[in-house]
């Protein structure tokens, strides 16, 4: 009962807090704006969400040896390399925007892949995550950024804590955009079990490729 009551509320908050389709416009006098499915709107204001140097981590980040099946989008032309003796997989069936949900086997870690057509800042995409996620869990914050080069490729690392009924939960992912698209490569949990689980997590994120 305790893990179905979990994935049934992380599941809602995913849902919900990842969405960002048709949320980027322009108005009248040629200013970036942000739409919101509450019909509300707000300026980009790029100075603003430059303001913070996010650091770059100096290692360099592979594939692990053990991950031996490749997730391919269908969408974009990036894959995810996974342990298949660790991970269960499938068709995203509970967040109509994701392609791929995923679990840890016996454990209570679970992933999601969303991937859009849509080339965005990574700023960009940084300020909606958060602002969709308030929505839900007011006390939202960034606990950990930086960027990191996996697999030649630059991403953005975000920790993401938050609450909802009562609820701490720890979102932990990886973000990218190119002129193909964008990828949102997600695990989350309990906050209490986050901390266990980041080995295996670091393991699974690093296994994301542009093919």
């Amino acid at each position: 009962m305790k893990n179905i009551y979990l994935l049934t509320l992380l599941i809602a908050l995913t849902s919900t807090t990842f969405s960002f389709s048709q949320i980027k416009a322009v108005s009248e006098t040629g200013d970036q704006v942000l739409l919101f499915e509450n019909g509300t709107w707000e300026y980009v204001n790029t100075k603003d969400l430059e303001a913070k140097e996010i650091p770059l981590n100096p290692t360099n980040f592979t594939k692990p040896k053990e991950a031996d099946f490749l997730l391919k989008s269908t969408k974009i032309n990036v894959g995810f390399w996974l342990n298949s003796k660790k991970w269960k997989f499938h068709k995203a069936v509970n967040n109509e925007e994701a392609e791929y949900e995923m679990q840890l086997k016996g454990g209570d870690l679970y992933g999601m892949i969303l991937t859009e057509k849509i080339e965005m800042p990574i700023t960009t995409l940084k300020k909606v995550v958060l602002e969709n996620a308030k929505g839900v869990a007011p006390d939202i914050k960034i606990i950990k950024e930086e960027y990191r080069v996996v697999n030649g490729i630059k991403v953005l690392l975000l920790q993401l804590n938050g609450t909802m009924q009562g609820l701490k939960f720890s979102y932990y992912g990886y973000y990218y955009s190119f002129e193909g698209g964008t990828v949102q490569f997600i695990t989350y949990t309990a906050q209490n079990l986050l901390e266990d689980y980041v080995p295996e997590i670091e393991k699974l994120l690093n296994g994301f490729v542009k093919l």
